[in-house]
């Protein structure tokens, strides 16, 4: 029996947490939603999650540092980063941090459910 892929999703307003996490519940992932980076952090610090998503910018610890966190602790999980403020700069470092995607705000929720699949190596959908 196949493992259930794992996500997280960490953003400070809980109305994208609310709209993401159903589509990637029926399309089989087990979710887990944060709208604050500690709760998200102390979270990570004793699961493993194959995707994690999560909003830029927030009080801290922020996006960058939950990305980084993630890196460190679980090198294997995938992280996307959302953001409704970009810049060249956000968008550089959250790559050069190890992020495998760059989505701005507002996003269709397929797109981003598609990411999540892609970046979880899952084949559903």
């Amino acid at each position: 029996m196949k493992r259930q892929k794992k996500v997280m999703i960490v953003d400070d307003e809980s109305i994208v947490c609310e709209r993401l996490k159903p589509p990637l519940e029926k399309d089989g992932f087990y979710v887990e939603t944060f709208t604050e980076g500690q709760a998200a952090i102390d979270r990570l610090s004793v699961e493993k999650f194959d995707v994690l998503v999560t909003d830029l910018k927030m009080r801290k610890p922020n996006g960058i540092d939950i990305l980084n966190f993630a890196r460190q602790s679980a090198p294997g999980t995938k992280v996307i980063v959302i953001t409704g403020f970009p810049t060249v700069e956000t968008a550089r470092e959250s790559l050069k941090s190890g992020a495998v995607d760059f989505v701005i705000k507002p996003f269709r929720i397929s797109e981003l459910r598609d990411l999540v699949v892609r970046a979880s190596g899952s084949s559903e959908g």
